[in-house]
């Protein structure tokens, strides 16, 4: 089985992950892109790195009963797709508090209030691939263990019912 937990940076992925048990092996792409080079530069607005796509769907390939966390992570072939979701303040809050800019964390809340991660995972995998968490009061072990009930098929999969357009 493969499954991906992504979201948007800041709605709790890593943490959550790190808390699961579910017997798959815990694949953290940002890591992978880090120890084998699986990046094409810099992107200088973002100040952050650009992954390497196809490399990592390459990478990806050889591998079977995973855990993939990442932002990226519904991009590539998933038997199922986790997306995380926060309420845009609560992640803008997040992500000011780990050290991001201001103008970073509102690009990623206005990412969030719109549903892109969310959308691209429905268009990618389908709706019967995808469960939707919201993750805004949860906690990171209440939050692992909605992942573990996707992962054990005890929770159906759901997409569009988390809204925050009111952030906008």
């Amino acid at each position: 089985m493969r499954v991906a937990v992504t979201g948007t940076p800041g709605t709790g992925k890593t943490t959550a992950v790190e808390r699961v048990d579910t017997g798959l092996q815990v694949v953290h792409l940002n890591d992978v892109v880090r120890e084998q080079g699986f990046d094409t530069g810099i992107d200088d607005e973002r100040g952050s790195v650009v992954a390497d796509m196809e490399a990592l769907t390459d990478w990806l390939a050889d591998r079977e009963d995973v855990l993939v966390e990442s932002h990226l992570a519904h991009q590539f072939p998933m038997d199922r797709v986790v997306v995380l979701r926060c309420h845009p303040d609560e992640l803008e809050r997040r992500l000011t508090e780990r050290g991001e800019t201001d103008a970073k964390a509102r690009e990623n809340a206005e990412a969030e209030a719109l549903d892109v991660v969310l959308s691209e995972a429905v268009e990618r995998h389908g709706l019967d691939s995808v469960y939707e968490i919201d993750t805004t009061d949860l906690t990171p072990d209440e939050t692992a263990a909605e992942i573990e009930a996707v992962v054990a098929g005890e929770r159906d999969p759901s997409a569009g019912e988390v809204q925050f357009i009111d952030y906008l």
